[in-house]
């Protein structure tokens, strides 16, 4: 509490920097408005995914629901930037491809999805020209975490913002979250509210449409998450949650708030060790995490870890062979019955797309 506390008085004491940034992004969007830099268009489908802020909105979960969607209907890819990979410039993956050469996300579609073409890359605009050359068969690319990149113009923007921290209620970076203008939403085809609690009623939906006020033409959806059924991070046995299991959770991601309500609701306990956003484990992590383990009296106990995770772990496959770590898929589960109407549109405007 105290810290929470110390956190957010020393983030409203940065204010004077938050307005320099927002007068730096202001004068940068306004620059592409009036089309004195540039945005550069492609002959194919372009589906954009991404926020206003940093931190987690579920990006990654909505591009593989993209993915899921689309793979059997198109000959789609994936291109990201690679955060936080040892790499640079752009790349695609391939079947020896770790994490620390394309980024943990990218990784993480790489390995559900190995038949996709999943590529990384800083500048998108360069980016899309060597992807196309390397997979000419493409028709669709989407594009991850790429809405604030403007040199790119996608064809379908779909926005998320967080139902706990709304771009609306947010304010700009380092006093709060946004990286971008509150404006620029109106610059998106789709709206995703995400995370949202599964008994959301219409009158709250109707209150939060109101206060996102999306324009003409914009189309307005609500998400909550889901989780799937645990599988080992190794031989992917699948296990159910167990609610007299003690849980050792091991997070690397920028919101775990969602599992530790999952574990509040599933577990008898549960121990937390949190890592900064896309940290790179070490081996002294796997001890520290060993550690914590035995520590745990409990016979009947687990390590838990996301996906994004479990990428960034498996390296150390000699020694999680040793021990019972579980892996938990995320997923967006759309509310109000709106999940067909989401899919109608995505696929329509592949269907409907006319090269110039």
């Amino acid at each position: 509490m105290f810290s929470n506390f110390f956190l957010k008085s020393f983030r409203i004491l940065l204010l004077p920097f938050s307005l320099l940034y927002l007068a730096g992004i202001w004068v940068r969007n306004k620059l592409f408005d009036k089309k004195v830099l540039k945005s550069a268009e492609f002959g194919l489908p372009l589906i954009c995914v991404g926020n206003l802020s940093v931190g987690g909105t579920g990006k990654s979960p909505m591009v593989e629901y993209l993915v899921t969607l689309l793979k059997d209907r198109f000959k789609v890819a994936t291109l990201s930037r690679g955060y936080k990979r040892k790499t640079k410039g752009y790349a695609l993956a391939g079947e020896k491809t770790t994490a620390l050469e394309i980024g943990d996300e990218p990784m993480q579609f790489h390995t559900k999805f190995p038949e996709v073409p999943v590529a990384v890359g800083e500048e998108r605009l360069v980016a899309i020209p060597q992807l196309l050359h390397d997979r000419p068969e493409t028709e669709a690319i989407i594009l991850d975490d790429a809405f604030q990149h403007r040199s790119v113009k996608a064809g379908l923007n779909i926005l998320l913002t967080d139902y706990n921290n709304l771009f609306t209620r947010d304010f700009y970076l380092p006093t709060g979250d946004l990286r971008d203008l509150k404006s620029s939403y109106r610059r998106t085809e789709i709206i995703v509210v995400t995370k949202c609690p599964r008994t959301l009623d219409v009158a709250e939906k109707q209150k939060l449409t109101k206060e996102i006020n999306p324009q003409p033409g914009q189309h307005l959806f609500f998400t909550t998450i889901e989780y799937s059924r645990a599988y080992h991070i190794l031989t992917r046995t699948e296990k159910r949650m167990d609610k007299e299991a003690e849980v050792l959770l091991v997070t690397g991601i920028a919101n775990p708030r969602p599992l530790k309500k999952l574990l509040e609701e599933n577990s008898y306990a549960y121990h937390m060790l949190q890592y900064a956003d896309h940290h790179i484990f070490t081996i002294d992590d796997l001890r520290d995490i060993t550690k914590e383990f035995e520590k745990i009296k409990n016979k009947n106990k687990v390590i838990l870890t996301t996906e994004k995770d479990a990428v960034r772990l498996v390296k150390f496959s000699e020694e999680l062979s040793q021990l019972p770590v579980y892996v938990v898929p995320v997923s967006h589960r759309f509310l109000f019955n709106e999940g067909e109407q989401f899919d109608t549109l995505v696929t329509d405007f592949i269907n409907n797309f006319k090269k110039d």
